[in-house]
């Protein structure tokens, strides 16, 4: 039998990445539908309906309070520029809503604590979209086999080159810069692939003379037990992406780690060293998924009741207090403890 059971989603804001690549997903998702569109330009969430083909039943708000307002919206979607995280979801989970918010959750660990605010039975969680791609979880299956021995280290580099002024993420008061945009991903992969806390960090961070936000950063964190993360971070940069994860016995490179293409298989390398030049490693593919899809549908049916979460705020607060680490380092030059 066909469940039909929908999760009813109303989106806050027209930014990009909804318009582009949440939305679309959230459509593919089978208990989830969009019903609302909110923005401070009424007429820009009308041309979103109309762009994305909703015109038939979802509803145009010109304010983010109406959107709350709605009884007949179950879940918001937060894709608002980073000062605006958690203030928006903690009004939107006050209102009754379940939250999914993109990343990074907050400017600060101490403001990702006021996610606490939000009503104890409403959900509330990171878009870390990653978490759900099979990638990912096969890799961590990989490295908690035994295949890799010890898992030593894991390194990686996330880069892109936008030198727009206007653009948010080159905004510094409002939480641009390289390392809260995607710098916050590999510490989310050593996280969950570790599958621990780091205890301290040290940086190296260049900033943008105009914009005053990190445009260069490559970070080590020590995840104790001789287990270490290294990354490399940029906003002016080639683009470029990988994440190695090295053991006593074998690696696993996820090929694309971050923007996984939805209609696209992805690989995993699986080297035991044999040949330097890795010409007898395994190379496993992986299905063609939407991460963004594979994230709405798991949000979608924890509200519903059917599946927890594998992460909440605490998680979200954790990797806050990362981030901030890798800031006071930055400040001190030194190690900083987490």
């Amino acid at each position: 039998m066909t469940d039909s059971r929908k999760v009813r989603w109303g989106i806050l804001s027209t930014a990009n990445i909804g318009l582009q690549k949440v939305i679309p997903a959230i459509l593919k998702s089978p208990h989830s539908e969009v019903v609302a569109i909110a923005s401070r330009d009424l007429g820009r969430a009308h041309t979103a309906i109309g762009h994305l083909g909703l015109r038939s039943h979802a509803r145009a708000y010109g304010s983010y309070e109406e959107l709350f307002a709605d009884p007949n919206v179950d879940a918001i979607y937060n894709p608002l520029p980073n000062h605006l995280h958690v203030p928006m979801t903690v009004a939107a989970a006050k209102a009754g809503k379940h939250v999914l918010c993109e990343k990074p959750i907050a400017l600060n660990a101490k403001e990702a604590e006021g996610l606490r605010e939000c009503p104890k039975d409403r959900i509330v969680m990171e878009a870390f979209m990653v978490r759900f791609h099979p990638q990912w979880q096969r890799a961590r299956e990989i490295a908690r086999s035994g295949e890799l021995g010890e898992l030593r280290a894991i390194r990686a580099a996330f880069c892109y080159f936008n030198d727009d002024a206007d653009n948010v993420r080159n905004q510094a008061d409002i939480g641009g810069g390289g390392i809260m945009d995607i710098g916050c991903y590999p510490i989310t992969a050593a996280r969950y692939l570790f599958e621990s806390e780091p205890l301290r960090v040290v940086s190296l961070v260049d900033r943008d003379p105009d914009f005053k936000t990190d445009r260069l950063a490559s970070v080590l964190a020590d995840f104790g037990y001789g287990r270490q993360l290294s990354f490399t971070c940029s906003t002016q940069a080639v683009p470029h992406q990988t994440i190695e994860l090295i053991g006593t016995k074998g690696r696993v490179e996820i090929v694309i780690p971050f923007n996984a293409p939805p209609d696209s298989p992805t690989a995993l390398i699986v080297d035991n060293g044999v040949a330097l030049d890795s010409s007898l490693a395994r190379r496993e593919i992986i299905r063609p998924v939407d991460q963004y899809t594979e994230q709405a549908e798991a949000f979608a049916l924890a509200v519903l009741g059917d599946k927890p979460l594998p992460y909440g705020i605490d998680d979200s607060i954790l990797n806050m207090r990362v981030i901030d680490a890798v800031f006071e380092s930055e400040k001190t030059g030194g190690w900083s403890k987490v």
